[in-house]
């Protein structure tokens, strides 16, 4: 008797906690379309990022962005630091603590180092160490997850997301569960110090990059499963419109090899759970209040896409194994390798480019 009273008790308790804790997020109806098939098809399973090799330094943590650059590694940390490493990972230097969590990274062609930080917003680094704020809102609105930064050929633009004004680092999950589209994709004007919002509403803005020409941008919106595309000259200037829509998982970071090829990391395979309750905001907020006693329904999948300039795939790269590197938030490709980086693994990797797109 005294059991089943325990267990009664606990069964309340559970409920009272799904139920009613309190949270601020305020979860909104959608219906996405039904995820692609990871059987058949051109997401179909595979290993082919099976046995990847490590690249740069060891034992740090979170390297989620990466620039290549006379033979070193540059990378943001989760502790704050921009740290650049050789190759092999034998020598290794910090070029500048942020305070916050650099996310993005771009070079200016005036030598200056661009940083997205989630915590700090959009920051600049000289040769000489010194660490400046360029800007922390758009339109009134301060940023809540500054994420990644591309920056135009003559260097006189930088273009950047911010994940979620409602939202700040750590607590992307709960951003992309409510749907709410409070995602821009801003541009910062490096001769007025002005900060415009090219697109509002994004589902969880995240990885950035210009096309060619800097005819257009593309924004990944993780909590829709899509690149959008805004476009910057020609007759379309001014508008949007998808690049490639219902991929397979959650897009992360996004670059492009300068010439033909775009790279999509994936944080993961999209989720039948989250989409099967997407049109039920009740059930949704109940899987919120799980998730701050249990783990986030994600499973651990190396995954990354590769498209051509017309958003087909051309490349589908996995590695579902036990050992995988994932979660993948950054691809990059320079000359005959592609380069990985990722949010919380201890090191960056690479496999020769050849081997990708075979």
């Amino acid at each position: 008797m005294r059991l089943r009273h325990v267990a009664l008790l606990a069964s309340v308790a559970i409920a009272g906690f799904l139920l009613l804790w309190p949270t601020k997020v305020k979860p909104v109806a959608w219906s996405p379309a039904p995820a692609p098939s990871l059987s058949s098809g051109p997401y179909a399973d595979n290993q082919r990022l099976k046995g990847l090799e490590r690249a740069g330094a060891a034992g740090i943590d979170g390297p989620e962005a990466l620039l290549l650059e006379n033979d070193r590694l540059i990378t943001g940390l989760h502790d704050g630091r921009v740290i650049s490493t050789s190759i092999d990972g034998d020598v290794r230097k910090v070029l500048t603590d942020t305070g916050g969590r650099p996310l993005g990274l771009a070079r200016h062609p005036n030598g200056l180092l661009v940083i997205a930080d989630a915590v700090k917003g959009l920051l600049s680094l000289d040769a000489q160490g010194r660490l400046v704020p360029l800007t922390t809102q758009a339109g009134g609105v301060p940023f809540g997850f500054t994420d990644d930064v591309a920056i135009d050929k003559p260097g006189r633009y930088a273009y950047f997301s911010d994940a979620s004004s409602r939202y700040g680092y750590g607590h992307d999950g709960e951003a992309i569960i409510e749907h709410g589209g409070d995602g821009r994709l801003l541009r910062y004007d490096f001769q007025t110090g002005d900060t415009s919002v090219l697109l509002d509403k994004l589902e969880f803005a995240n990885g950035v990059t210009l096309g060619p020409e800097d005819a257009y941008v593309l924004v990944n919106e993780t909590g829709a499963y899509r690149i959008s595309r805004y476009w910057l000259t020609g007759p379309k200037a001014g508008t949007h419109d998808l690049f490639i829509d219902n991929l397979p998982g959650l897009p992360d970071n996004l670059s492009f090899n300068g010439h033909d090829r775009f790279w999509v990391a994936l944080y993961a395979p999209r989720n039948a759970l989250l989409d099967g309750t997407a049109a039920h905001p009740f059930i949704r907020k109940m899987i919120v209040r799980a998730m701050t006693v249990l783990p986030k329904p994600v499973e651990k999948r190396g995954f990354a896409l590769g498209l051509d300039l017309e958003g087909k795939v051309i490349a589908n790269l996995q590695d579902g194994s036990s050992d995988n590197y994932s979660p993948i938030t950054t691809v990059r490709e320079y000359g005959d390798w592609l380069y990985f980086g990722s949010l919380k693994a201890q090191n960056m990797a690479r496999m020769p480019l050849g081997k990708a797109l075979h």
